[in-house]
């Protein structure tokens, strides 16, 4: 079988996959154009979020066997189309949902004590004590929404605090010894932090909009490492200033495309201007399961999941 690998991962992927008998190619700069004309010499590709797979690419293809998609989500590729032509879709989110939940923690730990903004002042020469004064875990309610393997990294790093974990999911029986499942209603009623942990979907795309956010009894803080256009990001700044949302902490954003970096060389919108001002706001550039160890086990589990299934 014949393998083009279109983005740079681990060296192990290919390593590990030429000595299992694939014959593996590299085209990490052509064009999706130019890439397509040639898909068809291959049983499968391996892809992180280079460009969007949709059904012209797909019937480019022509005995594709799967696409390997080193991360989490597969909403780069459309996969009611790859299910009609039989291919196989591999994801990866067992190789990064331990440091999403690790990040996800840092975020609403640095959140409750004020890390980032204590320590930008304390280096400009100001001791602010009481300003500073943090809050602690012990006691909170947390509500994650979605509880796959990225809800459920994060529930199992709670567990070391005295804290009550809710998850709602569309999937009924999910919830286990370290998260009670709910209704949403339920959730909004008792949530203190509400972490989101989603794919990216029809349902899920601006499900945090004001109408949502109202809906919980008491105000709360926002964490999410999961996809940016869950979060209407205006409802979010109109929801910091009333001080329904208390804070946030963002690792993803909902100007997000293939890349983020141009929203820093052309006109900033203006929610994003004003997110960037807020001191209870903090941000993180799509990094939260980009760690050193995740690079390695995102690669790691493509090569086992396409060895399980062809050799």
């Amino acid at each position: 079988m014949k393998i083009l690998h279109l983005d740079n991962n681990h060296p192990l992927l290919i390593e590990q996959l030429n000595a299992l008998g694939f014959t593996n190619d590299e085209d990490y700069t052509s064009s999706k154009a130019t890439i397509e004309q040639h898909i068809h010499r291959y049983d499968g590709f391996i892809i992180r979020s280079r460009f969007k797979i949709d059904k012209a690419f797909l019937d480019a293809t022509q005995d594709l066997k799967f696409i390997g998609r080193v991360g989490a989500g597969l909403e780069n590729i459309d996969t009611d189309y790859a299910a009609q032509k039989g291919i196989k879709l591999i994801a990866a989110p067992e190789g990064n949902r331990n440091a999403v939940g690790e990040h996800s923690l840092a975020m609403l730990l640095s959140l409750f004590n004020k890390l980032n903004k204590a320590d930008r002042e304390v280096k400009q020469g100001h001791w602010k004590r009481e300003d500073n004064r943090g809050l602690e875990l012990d006691g909170k309610t947390v509500g994650l929404i979605g509880y796959g393997n990225m809800g459920k990294a994060f529930a199992k790093k709670l567990r070391g605090f005295d804290v009550d974990v809710l998850c709602y999911d569309i999937k009924a029986n999910v919830g286990d010894a370290n998260a009670v499942q709910v209704s949403l209603q339920e959730l909004q009623e008792k949530a203190d932090v509400l972490s989101l942990h989603t794919p990216e979907t029809p349902l899920t795309i601006a499900m945090v909009n004001s109408e949502f956010i109202n809906g919980f009894k008491n105000p709360f803080w926002l964490i999410n490492t999961a996809r940016g256009k869950s979060v209407v990001t205006q409802d979010l700044i109109s929801a910091l200033e009333s001080g329904q949302i208390l804070g946030a902490g963002l690792d993803v954003l909902e100007y997000e495309k293939s890349s983020f970096e141009h929203l820093f060389t052309s006109e900033m919108p203006e929610a994003f201007k004003q997110l960037m001002s807020l001191e209870n706001v903090l941000l993180t550039p799509h990094v939260a399961g980009w760690t050193v160890e995740s690079k390695i086990k995102l690669a790691q589990t493509i090569v086992d999941k396409i060895k399980t299934e062809f050799c």
